[in-house]
């Protein structure tokens, strides 16, 4: 697989994932406020990841479009390292986000099951995207298939 159909793929997990998202997040508004905080965080997470991944696939579209010779070797190396890195960022921002949402549902979800929610339906969505990006970085198809 290229890095172009690799981009491709990732985009439409994403996709996938943010349907999936927001249709769950959507049924959990019908029971208590403990699941209402998870589906308000999977509804927002969601939207997000639609967007993220819309608008990437977009851009990298326009960007392969723009290049004399997108499988060109070097261009080829260039866009696997750039994913690669951004992977890697990301990966490590998710781990920021299911800390965030741990401390959200200890402190403020202590009393308040809402606000719980909110804190765990935070650390499913981080959790989903650190596995998500980790293992996308990992499988970044290149000449340099590893993340130094």
């Amino acid at each position: 697989m290229d890095i172009w159909t690799y981009y491709k793929a990732i985009t439409r997990r994403l996709l996938v994932w943010s349907t999936v998202s927001v249709i769950a997040g959507v049924a959990l508004l019908a029971f208590g406020p403990l699941l209402q905080g998870v589906g308000i965080q999977a509804i927002a997470w969601g939207v997000i990841d639609a967007g993220i991944a819309l608008v990437g696939g977009w851009v990298t579209r326009r960007r392969r479009a723009g290049l004399a010779d997108p499988s060109a070797p070097e261009v080829l190396a260039r866009e696997a390292h750039n994913l690669r890195r951004i992977l890697l960022i990301n990966t490590g921002l998710d781990v920021l986000y299911v800390s965030g949402g741990i401390l959200l549902a200890l402190t403020l979800g202590a009393d308040n099951p809402l606000w719980r929610g909110n804190g765990w339906g935070i650390v499913v969505q981080g959790g989903f995207l650190f596995f998500f990006d980790l293992l996308h970085a990992l499988g970044v198809p290149g000449p340099e298939n590893t993340c130094g």
